[in-house]
């Protein structure tokens, strides 16, 4: 395998060392290959909100498993699940199920194109949308650490119809809209972007990047592949509670309780350019597939039911207080974000706000906390461009065990200069 792995960041590039190899896992507990029990805070980055191998979840599995692996045919828990997301999701008329996140999107993308007939794209710095090749431009999580943020193999045509504002600056966006409006497609964007460390938007951002979308003809997609069923039992838009609707949304991770999936949703008028119906080409043999909508919808129907975002949520919070005492115990400047139970941690004087501010963390810190906490049994992303996870088996007795730990670990990264 290539770097010995099947994705880049598996493979420690970003802090260094040797990357682990897992064995198995349950709760909140990673176990490796060599014996190692972890509390893990990366969980499958996000898919996880209910910890590893949860009984829901491995029931519903293996028997869905039992009843027949794929059959390329519509089953009704297919029709289930298109029913739960249009449900939560007040945007949502019309729901296609995908393979991945990275799907999801190439396929709104694509949609937008054909339902504008227009071929630009504005997409904003940081904000990562899988690894399409006309949306891994300026792009974040595991290809922040390169120099152009970018990749080779993409050809100068496909850059060139992408456009990149700065996050959270809405006079990038106002000027490219002005420049290049009339053969804007759609503006996509997290709402809160999450694979790049944790931005969040300012106050009015996205509600102007909606209004400028509209007035430009453009479609607006959110990316809430990590968002969604993270905040809430739905996506961002009924978080803000301002009533935002974008024209497209994307999923993908918790819904499928950790199996592979993805989802695109919006308006009708627009998904229904999707063939059969339409000219907007999107197929896949394994899409909707048996068993992962069987993980999904097991664990779509447990958070609906335990509704645990308000709880994990003040237990995150109240789990970054005591990470920030023991940073400033230990003397060391760091900026810990959160949003429900999402975290990120910055070595830097500020709450960044873009991308750009996001470059100026001190990355030898994280890597010297990353490897202390490893050590003493704590798993973090290794990247300091990714964000970390609570889940609900997470309990307080669980996470007030680990801040010893924490205090070691930031202790190390003091040592850094």
């Amino acid at each position: 395998m290539p770097g010995g792995v099947n994705s880049p960041v598996r493979a420690f590039r970003g802090v260094g060392g040797e990357p682990i190899h897992a064995r198995r896992a349950e709760g909140a507990i990673l176990e490796t290959a060599d014996g190692r029990r972890l509390v893990d805070f990366c969980m499958s980055f996000g898919p996880l909100i209910l910890g590893h191998a949860h009984p829901d979840v491995t029931r519903a599995i293996a028997e869905a498993a039992a009843r027949g692996t794929s059959y390329a045919v519509t089953t009704e828990a297919e029709i289930e699940m298109a029913e739960t997301i249009r449900g939560a999701i007040p945007s949502v008329e019309k729901v296609r199920l995908v393979s991945s996140g990275t799907e999801a999107c190439m396929t709104a993308v694509r949609l937008a194109r054909g339902a504008t007939g227009r071929n630009r794209i504005l997409k904003f710095s940081g904000c990562y949308h899988g690894h399409a090749d006309g949306l891994l431009v300026r792009a974040g999580s595991g290809v922040a650490g390169l120099a152009a943020a970018t990749s080779a193999g993409i050809p100068a045509s496909y850059v060139e119809h992408t456009l990149v504002a700065r996050y959270n600056h809405l006079d990038d966006v106002e000027r490219i809209v002005a420049e290049f409006g009339s053969d804007l497609a759609a503006i996509i964007l997290e709402p809160v972007a999450a694979n790049v460390g944790l931005l969040q938007p300012y106050k009015g951002f996205l509600r102007e990047v909606r209004d400028l979308a509209a007035r430009c003809g453009a479609l607006l997609i959110f990316d809430e592949v990590i968002t969604g069923f993270r905040l809430t039992f739905g996506s961002y838009q009924s978080v803000c509670r301002c009533g935002l609707r974008p024209d497209l949304v994307c999923l993908g991770k918790i819904i499928g309780g950790g199996l592979p999936v993805g989802a695109l949703g919006g308006r009708a008028d627009i998904m229904d350019r999707l063939a059969p119906l339409g000219p907007v080409y999107q197929a896949g043999t394994l899409s909707g597939n048996p068993v992962s909508v069987a993980a999904g919808l097991a664990a779509l129907r447990r958070l609906k039911s335990d509704m645990p975002y308000d709880s994990l949520a003040q237990r995150t919070g109240a789990y970054v207080a005591g990470l920030a005492e023991a940073a400033r115990k230990a003397g060391v400047t760091v900026q810990i974000p959160t949003i429900g139970s999402i975290f990120s941690l910055f070595f830097m004087d500020r709450v960044p706000a873009s991308f750009e501010d996001i470059q100026q963390t001190n990355a030898e810190r994280y890597k010297a906390l990353f490897h202390s906490l490893l050590a003493d049994g704590v798993y973090l992303p290794p990247s300091p461009f990714e964000v970390g996870f609570l889940s609900t088996a997470h309990d307080e007795a669980l996470l007030e065990g680990t801040l010893p730990a924490w205090e070691r670990a930031f202790a190390a990264a003091a040592r850094v200069g």
